[in-house]
């Protein structure tokens, strides 16, 4: 059977979520000794002190240097609560592209109208919600931290009500493939 227009795009989308997936759960562990590195020298001192990027140094270098700063991110309260916040979005981040390709994986199949679906998006939506509060938990740290409603002023402020838009998205998906395998099977059962 040919294949649709719509499962080729979702077959395109799988593999750019996987390797979006993959990138993640690769940089997931090295958050703290990047944290670690930045809270030392900052974004481009880091590269022009360490070298990271030059043609002489490999990722088996970046590697170690990122571990060697993997515990200096919890001496200082700033950079541990950022280091919490990142890996807790990391997590959730890459939850929320397992449930992708969970229902990319549906469409190739040919059958998207699944209860398996509804769930998906149902996790995704968690996922999405627990960004939001991890966000608004951060921001209202940092206004407490700082001392300044200047502080407000940063990506955490933004995160909140953006992934609580995408968490009140993902539910009503999930409704919709909840509401649509109810009517297929309803239909199925029909003569």
């Amino acid at each position: 059977m040919e294949k649709t227009n719509v499962q080729n795009l979702a077959k395109i989308l799988k593999i750019l979520v996987t390797i979006t997936f993959v990138c993640n759960l690769v940089l997931l562990p090295m958050v703290p000794g990047i944290v670690g590195i930045g809270a030392e020298y900052g974004l481009w001192g880091a590269v022009e002190e360490l070298g990271m990027f030059g043609p002489e140094f490999g990722p088996a270098f970046f590697l170690a240097v990122c571990w060697q700063y993997l515990f200096r991110v919890w001496r200082s309260e700033y950079t541990a609560v950022l280091t919490v916040f990142l890996v807790t979005c990391g997590a959730c981040t890459a939850m929320i592209l397992w449930q992708a390709r969970k229902v990319l994986d549906t469409i190739l199949e040919g059958a998207p109208f699944q209860k398996k679906n509804a769930d998906s998006m149902k996790w995704a939506a968690v996922c999405c919600f627990a960004i939001s509060g991890a966000a608004l938990v951060r921001a209202v740290w940092r206004l407490v931290y700082f001392r300044s409603p200047v502080s407000l002023c940063s990506y955490n402020t933004f995160f909140v009500p953006i992934f609580a838009m995408g968490g009140l998205l993902c539910m009503v998906m999930s409704a919709l493939f909840r509401q649509a395998a109810q009517m297929k099977e309803e239909n199925d059962l029909t003569i």
